[in-house]
């Protein structure tokens, strides 16, 4: 990596959530927040998963797909003497505005039933309908839009925690917030060995398409299996974003963009291609082609 972190000016502004350390860090008069891997939970090679790396890939491709989400800047950082890949993403709240996240709009709703931080889709969709801050048909377009890209990405954590709205203390104004915290797509947790494993069997490889991972997002306290639900019988918010988002992933482009991530090895580059490849064939495409048909 040519960008290095480690010296850039620091500020105080500090960071939730679980998903690995953070730093807030000044670069070019604006302000990111530097996220750092988490510790590698499966692989006996290396100490720290590939989140960071997941994670700039992941936010690059939903800006590619017309999907506003955070910026992001890979580059390294040292401490301790060890040198870390880790990802600079742009403080979109930065600097007058506040981040809530999806459970919050649960609070706004005066004697409502429904938990803010459920994941059950009815409780979800409930929410939308009884909130009067966002408009609720774009809300819904919104978050189906951001579940196909995840099928697309193998996203399992996009939980109520990291998706949300943006709040103006300046003009009270409210939209809704750049898709963020997308480091759990893409297999983060596979180091090479695994990604050749998977590349060289098939069975492998169907399993991490047809099988895992599963989105956060319930039914009937069942994890959503991406392939089953888009397949099968997808309800009708769910329809209207394949129509709108399959038609624009281009794996040409998206190939090139990861072709351009500076330091990614020549398997992490076909791993990476391969498997965003045969989830748009094994999954987007024929949810795509059954719409169309039935229609």
């Amino acid at each position: 990596m040519s960008i290095d972190f480690t010296e850039y000016a620091t500020k105080k502004k500090s960071y939730g959530g679980a998903n690995g350390s953070k730093k807030s860090i000044m670069i070019g008069g604006d302000l990111y927040m530097l996220k750092f891997p988490l510790r590698s939970k499966f692989s006996h090679t290396f100490s720290y998963s590939n989140s960071t790396i997941t994670e700039h890939i992941a936010s690059s491709i939903f800006n590619l797909l017309g999907i506003n989400a955070q910026e992001t800047v890979l580059g390294k950082y040292t401490y301790h003497d060890v040198e870390r890949v880790v990802v600079a993403c742009k403080d979109f709240t930065y600097p007058d505005g506040d981040l809530y996240d999806f459970a919050s709009l649960r609070n706004q709703v005066v004697d409502s039933e429904t938990n803010g931080h459920s994941t059950e889709l009815s409780d979800i969709l409930t929410i939308f309908r009884e909130q009067d801050i966002l408009d609720p048909d774009a809300l819904e377009s919104f978050f189906w839009d951001v579940f196909v890209i995840d099928a697309l990405l193998g996203n399992w954590d996009r939980h109520n925690g990291n998706w949300g709205y943006l709040h103006n203390r300046v003009t009270d104004e409210v939209k809704i917030a750049p898709v963020y915290d997308n480091g759990s797509s893409l297999y983060p947790q596979a180091d090479e060995s695994i990604m050749n494993r998977i590349l060289a069997n098939k069975a492998e490889m169907n399993r991490r398409i047809y099988e895992i991972p599963l989105s956060a997002i319930t039914i009937e306290g069942e994890k959503i299996n991406y392939w089953k639900y888009m397949t099968s019988n997808p309800c009708d918010g769910l329809k209207k974003a394949i129509l709108r988002m399959a038609p624009k992933i281009d794996l040409d482009r998206i190939d090139v963009l990861i072709d351009s991530v500076e330091g990614l090895t020549p398997t992490q580059k076909t791993f990476y291609k391969t498997m965003i490849k045969k989830r748009k064939e094994c999954i987007i495409d024929p949810s795509y082609d059954l719409i169309i048909s039935k229609d």
